[in-house]
């Protein structure tokens, strides 16, 4: 796969260029179109263009991209040179990577080329939205105030992320902790009783005899066992990269009670939030509902979302194609619908968005709320199922040895 320059037409007649990927210049030049642009020019880049490494995305390197983003906004509109601009900010980032990503797009503009196709080729740094704000911004001449409201989004869907990955760490760390619990039980209390029973597991009681039994089983094939585990994960994983497999099981995923309702309103926030940022930045919406289809990451919903582009480019609207999908909530096309009829698209899409992402901090929490005490009587009540076992095996040895 090549990439490929590009300069296209909207449908406003506004002159767009950036980069893509593709196997060839026809298969950019059907990109576009899908799109809703109109190729003028596609030319093959050249390697030396391409970064020499992309930035490993991580909390840190999008926390980076957000401050350096928000600094850069908060300079042009102070009035400084997009030059100017952009090296103030490299020297003030702290973090490497993005420093040393954004000393290459310093280099790019002060070669001529436009902010939007630097950012395009630096490949994993910003998301797909990022270059199409950024690009809007400069055909309107409003170049700072897009960057604003690029950083804001961007910070808030950080934000709602680590909110996530905080929230799971708790259940994490009791797993790993139970799951400990139960090996170190299974491969070194059980054994100190094996010679106190041997000879004798006719006469001890069925508890006694499976926990004895899974204690022999970890300890003779807990490799393999595991081994076995770790293939079946890696070959599940390369399963699931089929597309109609994949497609299958994101349907699959969003009917399974509590957790498909919360993968919906999760994608629908995502999707509404960059969706809103694209349409609000001045991008048309038939290239920004293109775009926005790249930030949902469940399959299903996004061909939905594909088809819906498809026939928004023929002239069709936005809430009936998407009602008609029947994969987002009735709360979102409640939204999507005033936006429509009141002309606010961009602005109510940036209310669903905050209103989802609240929806989704609190079932998060309320699901955890449930998870944490679970897992800690499920692991006290096998705790004591191996202490039980092995105490009434004894107690049996007793009464047998005091019995006449």
């Amino acid at each position: 796969m090549a990439t490929f320059r590009y300069r296209a037409a909207t449908p406003s007649g506004a002159i767009r260029s950036g980069a893509l990927d593709g196997e060839s210049r026809e298969d950019v030049i059907a990109q576009l179109r899908r799109l809703g642009l109109l190729p003028i020019e596609t030319v093959a880049a050249s390697g030396a263009a391409r970064p020499e490494a992309a930035v490993r995305a991580n909390g840190q390197t999008r926390q980076a991209v957000v401050n350096a983003m928000g600094e850069l906004a908060v300079l042009l509109e102070a009035g400084l040179a997009l030059d100017r601009a952009l090296a103030v900010c490299v020297e003030n980032i702290p973090h490497a990577g993005v420093k040393a990503a954004f000393a290459k797009i310093h280099g790019r503009v002060k070669e001529g080329a436009a902010l939007s196709l630097a950012m395009t080729e630096s490949k994993g740094l910003f998301p797909p939205m990022a270059s199409a704000m950024c690009e809007a911004g400069e055909a309107d001449g409003r170049l700072g105030a897009a960057l604003a409201r690029l950083s804001e989004s961007l910070d808030r869907a950080e934000a709602l992320r680590q909110t996530v990955v905080s929230s799971l760490v708790y259940p994490g760390m009791l797993m790993v902790v139970a799951s400990s619990v139960i090996l170190v039980m299974l491969l070194v209390v059980v054994p100190q009783f094996e010679v106190l029973f041997e000879g004798a597991h006719g006469k001890l009681p069925l508890a006694t005899r499976l926990v004895m039994g899974a204690s022999e089983g970890v300890r003779a094939y807990g490799l393999i066992g595991l081994g076995v585990i770790i293939a079946a994960a890696f070959g599940v994983r390369q399963w699931l990269r089929r597309p109609s497999v994949r497609l299958a099981f994101d349907r699959f995923v969003l009917g399974v009670p509590q957790l498909g309702p919360l993968i919906v309103n999760a994608e629908t926030a995502a999707f509404a939030r960059t969706l809103g940022s694209l349409v609000e930045g001045g991008v048309p919406l038939p290239t920004a509902l293109g775009i926005a289809q790249r930030s949902v990451a469940n399959s299903h919903m996004s061909a939905a979302v594909a088809k819906v582009a498809a026939g928004l480019k023929e002239g069709g609207g936005l809430y009936g194609p998407l009602a008609a999908s029947g994969v987002f909530p009735p709360m979102a096309l409640s939204f999507l619908r005033t936006g429509e009829e009141t002309a606010r698209l961009g602005l109510m899409l940036g209310r669903l968005a905050d209103v989802l992402d609240r929806t989704v901090r609190s079932t998060i929490q309320r699901m955890i709320g449930i998870i944490t005490p679970a897992i800690t009587v499920i692991m006290g009540g096998v705790v004591a199922t191996v202490i039980a076992s092995i105490m009434s095996a004894i107690l049996g040895f007793n009464d047998l040895a005091l019995s006449p």
